[in-house]
C-alpha cells in the first residue's frame, strides 16, 4: 500500500469548495489529516506560531493556495511564507488553485520558485491523484 500524506493544508475562502475538497479527500483516503485557512493570514500566523519541534510534525505535505482571498490573498501568503519556508525542514509542495483565468496569474505562479504547479478550479480528480502519488 502506498504511503499518503499525513498532513494537507488549503487555504481558501471558498467553503463550498473547500467542503467538497475534504469531501473529496476523505473519500478516496488521500491524506490522513486537513488544515484549513480561510486566508492567507490565518496560515501564516499558523506557521509563525509553531515551535521547531512542531515544525517537524504539523508541517502539512502538501499546501493548496487559492489566490483571491480576503483579509491576506494568495500572492501576499507566498511573500510571508517564502520567509518562514527555510525554517521548514519538511519535504512541502505548494500548488496555487484558482479560477482565475488570467494568463498572467500563471506566468506569476510559475515564476515562484516555491510553487510545485498552477491548478485551475475544478481541479480534476485525476489531477489529485497524481499529485498525491508524486508526494508519497
Amino acid at each position: 500500500m502506498t504511503p499518503i500524506p499525513k498532513l494537507t493544508c488549503i487555504i481558501d475562502d471558498d467553503t463550498i469548495y473547500t467542503k467538497l475538497l475534504i469531501k473529496l479527500l476523505k473519500l478516496k483516503k488521500l491524506c490522513s489529516n486537513i488544515l484549513v485557512f480561510k486566508n492567507g493570514k490565518e496560515a501564516i500566523e499558523y506557521f509563525q506560531g509553531l515551535s521547531p519541534i512542531e515544525k517537524e510534525k504539523n508541517t502539512p505535505e502538501l499546501i493548496f493556495l487559492d489566490i483571491n482571498m480576503p483579509v491576506m490573498n494568495g500572492w501576499e501568503f507566498l511573500n510571508e511564507f517564502k520567509t518562514i519556508r527555510d525554517d521548514i525542514e519538511n519535504q512541502l509542495s505548494l500548488y496555487v488553485v484558482s479560477s482565475s483565468i488570467d494568463p498572467m496569474d500563471y506566468k506569476k505562479a510559475k515564476e515562484i520558485e516555491m510553487v510545485d504547479g498552477y491548478l485551475s478550479k475544478p481541479v480534476s480528480m485525476s489531477t489529485f491523484d497524481q499529485i498525491f502519488n508524486a508526494a508519497c
